[in-house]
């Protein structure tokens, strides 16, 4: 029979074990091709330090009639598990800057760097409860990459969606996310969930445009002139996966730090984001 105090120790030495065990399972940290023109994102002096929370973007295979995935576009001349296609939109600095926007607006112990998520990679997923990704138009996710998403999401996970806009968009969108959740509906979330009240209050929100959408004079493309909030629940009412339809929160990230992009749009982009994060992480 163990003794009190041999037990304890016992007890913590499996934690320990098991805190370890759960670190090497993880997929290692490194930097695909970026769909972005740009070469200059620099990885912080921090970039291996673990930490409690991590910035997890979802990769996935792209639609055949994908926006940048065309022979003439970005990524046509890549594959999809090295980057340089859609998911690879606003990556790695949009997720690089809201990261450090949650050090500094929240006590969270943020890692400086992103963690790209493929589903194809057993159950390394479940190692990251919050999941991210950008140009939702884009998406075509194989039955074995949508029965693991759902399952992730239904054991507690969190799926952020952003910069899909108009009808055409929406419909390839929901190719894949009907299969993922087959018998679960898309609504509007309303204001008085607390996802919009977790840490600001954000009953006044509008269209987050584009970095490229103001570069032509407008806030929107195709039809995708009204913003729309929408999500999936779980059986229990907690906020499974949210949809910024009609917006690009990630360009309002990725571009915080430049004076061509208003700073009313990165100001509510960067809160919505903040408050997708406290919520998945207290409900």
């Amino acid at each position: 029979m163990f003794g009190t105090r041999t037990l304890r120790y016992w007890l913590l030495a499996c934690a320990a074990a098991a805190s370890v065990t759960a670190i090497y399972a993880q997929r290692e940290f490194r930097v695909y091709t970026s769909l972005e023109p740009y070469d200059n994102v620099s990885l912080p002096a921090d970039y291996n330090v673990p930490a409690e929370f991590v910035f997890a973007r979802l990769m996935y295979p792209s639609h055949p009639n994908a926006r940048f995935s065309r022979p003439l576009g970005y990524g046509g001349r890549f594959d999809w598990r090295e980057g340089g296609t859609s998911w690879a939109q606003d990556y790695p600095r949009a997720d690089r800057q809201f990261s450090l926007a949650l050090r500094r607006l929240t006590r969270l112990n943020v890692r400086s760097v992103e963690q790209p998520i493929n589903l194809d990679d057993g159950d390394d997923v479940y190692n990251w409860p919050w999941l991210a990704a950008g140009e939702m138009g884009d998406w075509k996710l194989t039955r074995t990459q949508a029965a693991r998403l759902r399952d992730y999401l239904l054991r507690g996970g969190f799926l952020m969606l952003d910069d899909f806009w108009g009808t055409q968009e929406w419909n390839r969108f929901a190719e894949s996310m009907d299969v993922v959740f087959p018998d679960r509906e898309t609504v509007e979330i309303d204001n008085a969930d607390p996802v919009f009240h977790a840490v600001y209050d954000l009953d006044d929100r509008y269209q987050i445009p584009g970095q490229w959408a103001l570069g032509r004079g407008t806030t929107y493309r195709s039809d995708g002139y009204r913003d729309y909030w929408k999500g999936i629940y779980d059986d229990h009412g907690r906020l499974m996966v949210t949809m910024d339809f009609n917006s690009d929160v990630g360009d309002s990230w990725e571009w915080a730090d430049s004076p061509r992009y208003p700073e009313k749009y990165s100001a509510l982009g960067i809160r919505v984001g903040v408050n997708y994060v406290i919520y998945s992480l207290t409900h």
